[in-house]
């Protein structure tokens, strides 16, 4: 058996972690991608078929018109713009006022079928979080596949073209990534304020390309990192240094307080990590959560406390770690 931290997460909080009224609706359309990212924590790639059904899609969309209290729709994947749904998805949530969040990995532009989306993007003012873990090609290429960094760097500049970065109304983030360790020599996530800085000096000089902001996320050992880390024996370290990190100001920011993750069955989870790790939500009274059960009982608010594991302390290390990037100033 392999030892994980030292402490339960929940052991080095002061009270439960307890839920916040619901207004992040995020979604996870499915495992379907035209990438396999090493980092993936969802495990995604062109080999899965993993996807929303209709009938899950339909009571997604009538959970987006029955509660107005939710203020952002996230939607998420694999390629999210792969999967059933994404467009019924999009345009129920902007017909109800509700931000949209996309969470592309650019090159999906590229394939066939596909090419539609950037525009499709800018006409229904969807956000665009998209993921570039470093501004070098290498880098990039590295994690994520030969060819990707050129090619996210075209559809980045295809955005720009369409209003994306400067128009307020279109708004584009990227999302850095750190390389996956391969020692003991563990880092948390770079200063983001300063990162991004960097990012747009760069962006801006050698390709002419804008964007808002910019979210510095924390490898969380799930998926793809965690069969890493446990091939290179470094799983129990890097929880033990993620533990060693802890951050008690980033408890009050922690993005499962105010979410609920769907994953393409319909069942509900505190946060994307937990879905893929199987640790569902819990109401009050133990039970699991799925969509129907939200529409039955109509209300969104039946948890009570969120459900933690070991790997919550890379969302709570140094500056914290989340959808949004980091939880507070370093």
């Amino acid at each position: 058996m392999i030892q994980t931290a030292g402490t339960p997460f929940i052991k080095k909080l002061n009270s439960p972690l307890t839920k916040n009224k619901i207004k992040v609706l995020q979604i996870n359309l499915g495992k379907r991608c035209n990438l396999a990212c090493a980092h993936c924590h969802v495990e995604a790639g062109p080999k899965r078929t993993e996807e929303l059904s209709p009938e899950i899609c339909n009571q997604l969309i009538q959970i987006i018109h029955k509660f107005p209290e939710i203020k952002i729709v996230d939607l998420t994947g694999g390629a999210p713009e792969m999967n059933y749904g994404f467009k019924p998805l999009v345009e129920a949530a902007r017909d109800n006022g509700k931000q949209v969040i996309v969470r592309s990995n650019l090159t999906i532009y590229f394939e066939k079928d596909f090419g539609d989306l950037p525009e499709y993007c800018a006409k229904h003012q969807t956000r665009i979080v998209a993921s570039l873990p470093c501004y070098l090609a290498d880098n990039v290429d590295k994690m994520r596949g030969r060819g990707v960094f050129d090619a996210s760097i075209k559809a980045l500049q295809w955005l720009n073209q369409l209003g994306y970065g400067e128009n307020p109304n279109l708004i584009l983030d990227l999302v850095f990534n750190p390389q996956l360790p391969i020692n003991e020599k563990f880092s948390l996530t770079p200063n983001q304020n300063r990162l991004t800085q960097d990012y747009k000096m760069f962006l801006q000089e050698h390709f002419g390309i804008v964007f808002n902001n910019l979210f510095t996320i924390t490898n969380l050992p799930v998926g793809r990192t965690k069969i890493h880390l446990q091939r290179k024996q470094l799983y129990a370290p890097y929880l033990h240094f993620l533990e060693s990190q802890f951050n008690s100001s980033t408890i009050e920011h922690l993005m499962c307080r105010d979410e609920l993750s769907v994953d393409y069955l319909g069942n509900i989870y505190d946060c994307d990590f937990n879905q893929m790790m199987n640790l569902p939500a819990k109401t009050r009274d133990g039970k699991t959560l799925t969509v129907t059960k939200l529409l039955a009982d109509g209300t969104l608010d039946l948890i009570d406390e969120v459900q933690t594991a070991p790997y919550c302390y890379g969302c709570t290390a140094g500056s914290g770690s989340s959808c949004g990037g980091a939880l507070i100033e370093s």
